[in-house]
Formats: structure tokens, sequence, C-alpha cells
């Protein structure tokens, strides 16, 4: 989900990921907001995650060692690259209830057959 600085929804993504983990799933998450949001050309933008991994990740606190999200981690900091500035900020699970809710929503659509999965085993993300 993006929300504007005056609290407008400007953006929600509910897609169904297939098989994943939990940390490829909070990065391509990262990822289809990214690409939703950038034709709206914003300079600045903070992303908040209930992921302390992500967060540490993309801002470089801690190493990528994972082979699967090397290229996530590349494709964010690419994205990144096109704001003036960027902040992240872990939030708590409870604070993040809105892009839970997405994602469960993405879930349950996936699971009962309405979305076909964007992460296929051995294939390149959907996106």
């Amino acid at each position: 989900m993006a929300v504007s600085p005056s609290g407008e929804v400007v953006a929600e993504v509910s897609r169904y990921l297939g098989e994943a983990t939990n940390n490829v799933a909070e990065y391509m998450a990262l990822i289809l907001v990214l690409e939703e949001v950038r034709p709206h050309a914003y300079r600045h933008l903070t992303v908040y995650t209930d992921s302390k991994l992500m967060a540490n990740q993309v801002t470089g606190g801690y190493k990528v060692k994972s082979p699967s999200l090397k290229p996530l981690v590349a494709r964010v900091r690419s994205l990144f690259d096109e704001y003036r500035t960027v902040e992240v900020q872990y939030i708590p699970r409870e604070k993040n209830t809105a892009c839970d809710a997405l994602a469960n929503r993405a879930v349950d659509a996936g699971l009962s057959g309405l979305q076909e999965p964007i992460v296929v085993a051995g294939q390149e993300p959907l996106f």
C-alpha cells in the first residue's frame, strides 16, 4: 500500500505470489508497490515494514546472504535510486494491519483460483 503525505491511499497492491518464503513475499510486496507508484514520480519515499530483515538489508545494515534474495534486494535498491530521499522504518506487525489484509486477500484469491501466482519455482517473477 502506498499513502501520500496527506494520508491519501495512492496505490494498493494485492497479488497472489504462490509458494514463497516470508522474506521473498516481503520483498515482492515492496517491489510491486514501488512499481505501482512509479508513474507518480514522487521525490521522497518512506517505507514502513514489519520485516526487520528487509529494513536492514535494503539500507545496507545487514549483508544479503540468501541467493534468492540478492536479485530482489538489487531490484528494490534500483527502484530506490529514482527518489531523492528514501527512509526505511521498521514497525511492529500490529501497526501494519492494512498491508496484512492485502496479503491475506491475495492468498485467498490465489487459493480460490481467482489469481495466477507470480512466483513460480525456477522462473523469474511475473511483474
